[in-house]
């Protein structure tokens, strides 16, 4: 039985598509195609798949939202697992529970709607909860692990775990998740009974910052680079003359010097040069590495071959 029959006898068949063009799940708009883009609908389809990807020995990759990754213009081999439709949120008491699909920021906005504090700082962040968890994501001074007690995790031999925070070895923008290849289902945050209109105050300060200073009106990846210990990128990019600068169809942001603009159509080689652009730059002339927050993934292209 080939791969695609085997992957439809687990999910439905509307569920399997081969060929999936993958730009159309990146914030970035930037990536080539999936061999097998599969979308399953309950925890224990997850399981099934990742049993199947290891007995085959197909290569296996989960993408969540798509709002911190450039996938490269040759595509992804094998699998590609989203969890777009586990998306259901529900608050129990202080303690509200989001699956890896749903957006962290609909989960902070589930919390203003029951009056729940304690994640404000996420209702920009344009991530889903399993991405939120895997680079324990944050802003304006919170951060996922702040708030989260605990998650339901599949491992990559297909067995469901339970984890409580700790277990996750979460420190800034990071966690042991892609280590120990984790496939979040579920999380588990901890909130505290507040007013609404204080947070939706807070909420709304935040979102006017983030709009303000953010160039939300092109596709990004969001904040490209790590906050290096003692600089901010933003100015480093800026000190060494870089806000502006293109390759190709990518811009260095002139709104916001930590972000890089697909601005006309640019293909993920564009966008990845002109990364390792500004990090060769900023090395040379300030001393400081910077280090990515956003992860790339995937295949190079396959060159064409030019007959003279």
């Amino acid at each position: 039985m080939n791969l695609y029959n085997q992957l439809i006898d687990i999910v439905p068949q509307e569920n399997v598509v081969k060929d999936k063009p993958l730009k159309n799940h990146t914030y970035t708009e930037l990536g080539g195609n999936a061999d097998y883009f599969v979308t399953p609908v309950n925890y224990e389809q997850v399981q099934a798949v990742v049993k199947l990807a290891n007995q085959e020995d197909v290569p296996f990759m989960l993408l969540g939202n798509g709002s911190n990754l450039i996938i490269k213009d040759g595509g992804i081999r094998g699998i590609v697992m989203y969890l777009g439709e586990l998306d259901n949120i529900r608050v129990e008491g202080s303690s509200l529970f989001a699956q890896s699909g749903a957006l962290i920021r609909q989960v902070s906005r589930k919390a203003l709607q029951h009056e729940l504090s304690g994640i404000e700082f996420a209702c920009g962040i344009p991530g889903s909860v399993g991405g939120a968890l895997f680079m324990n994501a944050g802003a304006y001074g919170g951060e996922i692990k702040d708030c989260l007690l605990r998650a339901t995790v599949v491992d990559r031999e297909g067995n469901l775990l339970h984890l409580e925070t700790e277990d996750l070895e979460m420190s800034y923008r990071n966690s042991n998740i892609y280590r120990k290849q984790y496939i979040v289902l579920e999380a588990e945050f901890g909130l505290l009974p507040g007013s609404y209109l204080d947070i939706k105050a807070v909420m709304d300060d935040l979102t006017n910052k983030r709009e303000s200073k953010q160039p939300l009106e092109y596709p990004t990846c969001g904040s490209v680079f790590k906050r290096p210990p003692g600089h901010f990128a933003g100015k480093l990019i800026q000190d060494n003359l870089l806000q502006g600068v293109e390759v190709g169809g990518a811009q260095v942001s002139l709104k916001h010097a930590g972000f890089i603009i697909n601005k006309n159509k640019a293909t993920a080689e564009e966008y990845i040069s002109l990364i390792e652009h500004v990090q060769k730059v900023v090395k040379q002339n300030s001393a400081v590495t910077l280090e990515r927050e956003v992860r790339i993934i995937g295949e190079d292209p396959i060159p064409s071959v030019r007959l003279s």
